[in-house]
């Protein structure tokens, strides 16, 4: 199989060119999960010459049972709760209250890591374009559009180099649009589709996000 992409700042480049509709509209914003997809949305950004931030997203465990998610809270003060999980799990107010509050402060941390003093940029009546560099379960992803969907954005659009074939529907509920380059019916994992595919580094995200605000697009 030909691989499609170089490595993430080439693929953001290909997924730009599938998103040259939103170039220069100063409603437009791009929000990248850190950390792989933030060299993507950095190439997106500077391609059509809007804002760059991050969106960073924790998810609420269940008391008791982690990995069960009863929501999710995201940069900017996105919050969403599954009711449905937490009325199974009989969680109290209390229980919910003490779960954010240490999601928050590990959010908040990585916030700091990341952006520094610099606060999250307003998504209200915004299009938010929100980048990764490809969807596998798209557990994550769907976590981090719910609690956006909570800070009003007008439109969310998903943009990914690479998902399942399926991924599209599986997305329809939480996006009002979804771009990929890729959608292959053989998809196995993100990593397959690149040649270069290391793990980006803390320094990395600070670096882009800093050169990205000091270009000053979108602004």
């Amino acid at each position: 199989m030909e691989l499609p992409f170089d490595d993430r700042r080439a693929a953001g480049r290909i997924l730009a060119e599938r998103l040259h509709t939103y170039a220069g509209r100063p409603d437009v914003i791009v929000l990248a999960l850190p950390r792989g997809g933030v060299p993507v949305g950095y190439e997106v950004a500077r391609a059509l010459g809007v804002e760059l931030d991050l969106l960073i997203v924790r998810k609420l465990g269940l008391p008791g049972h982690a990995e069960l998610a009863m929501g999710a809270i995201a940069s900017g003060g996105g919050v969403h709760l599954n009711q449905d999980v937490i009325a199974m799990g009989r969680v109290g107010e209390h229980e919910i209250e003490r779960v954010m509050a240490d999601e928050y402060r590990e959010l908040e941390r990585r916030e700091a890591l990341y952006r520094g003093t610099r606060p999250a940029a307003p998504v209200e009546g915004r299009t938010v374009i929100v980048v990764d560099d490809g969807i596998a379960t798209g557990a994550s992803m769907r976590a981090a559009l719910k609690a956006l969907r909570s800070r009003k954005p007008a439109k969310i659009v998903v943009a990914v180099p690479v998902a399942p074939i399926d991924a599209p529907a599986r997305m329809k509920d939480v996006c009002d649009a979804f771009v990929s380059v890729r959608l292959p019916a053989d998809f196995q994992a993100v990593g397959q589709f690149y040649r270069e595919f290391g793990q980006t580094g803390d320094d990395e995200v600070r670096t882009l996000l800093a050169q990205s605000a000091a270009s000053g697009d979108g602004r």
